[in-house]
């Protein structure tokens, strides 16, 4: 009799973990400029030029999707997708050493700053109220960073592939029943480096399951080392459609 409540009331638990697990599908737009772009490849003998300062950047339209699944209404399980190309062109004022090849003084030159990152999401509610939630955890943040510089005669690039632990949050404030602001993001900051990439927003819900928000995204990091220096900050304007059953 009693292992026949308890397997009961195991079979009642999980179905009311069933129940109560959510997932939402995210997909951002909207448009990046770069704030920041310096590079220095290699890091103790290269020649460091800026994507803003020493050539013309480029402005650029943009997309990322996130999928978050909780389980349950404290546990948060999010997978982001977030690629980003910023391009730049100009004439170089000195000798640039970049990477490998040397580029000589009044060379016309087309760079380009590959960063796309793939990051592993879990978060815990801490606290949990009509009106504000927050929630604290931790990244897996997989970046896939590339630095080109083409001159038509000359070409190089660096590339860079690695994985970085980061500080993930999220809070939301609901003043109105429809209107909430949202701040989200991951960042980290250590003697070898940098990292942030944070939104917030003002969103609307159409209804249980469908919102819109409307933001401001900063994107911004790096890294000081021999081998390499480069530090960006890309501005974004951002737009998002949030579905969620």
């Amino acid at each position: 009799m009693n292992k026949s409540i308890l397997i009961a009331a195991l079979l009642i638990s999980l179905a009311s973990s069933a129940v109560a697990q959510t997932y939402s599908v995210e997909i951002e737009s909207g448009w990046l400029w770069v704030g920041r772009a310096d590079v220095l490849i290699p890091g103790d003998e290269g020649t460091r030029f800026s994507f803003k300062n020493d050539l013309d950047a480029d402005s650029t339209a943009y997309m990322r999707g996130r999928f978050e699944w909780r389980p349950v209404p404290r546990h948060g399980i999010i997978v982001t997708l977030a690629p980003l190309e910023a391009t730049a062109s100009g004439t170089l004022a000195e000798e640039t050493r970049f990477a490998d090849t040397t580029f000589p003084a009044a060379s016309t030159v087309d760079a380009t700053y590959r960063f796309n990152n793939y990051r592993l999401t879990y978060r815990y509610r801490l606290y949990d109220a009509e009106c504000l939630t927050v929630d604290l955890g931790g990244t897996l943040f997989v970046r896939d960073a590339k630095i080109t510089l083409d001159s038509g005669e000359l070409r190089d690039s660096d590339d860079d592939l690695g994985v970085v632990p980061l500080v993930s949050f999220g809070a939301t404030w609901r003043p109105l029943a429809r209107w909430a602001f949202v701040a989200d993001g991951d960042a980290l900051a250590a003697p070898q480096g940098r990292a942030l990439d944070a939104r917030v927003s003002a969103e609307y819900a159409w209804s249980d399951q469908w919102r819109t928000g409307l933001g401001y995204r900063i994107l911004e990091g790096g890294a000081d080392n021999d081998d390499v220096y480069t530090f960006a900050l890309f501005h974004h304007a951002a737009v998002y459609v949030r579905a969620a059953w």
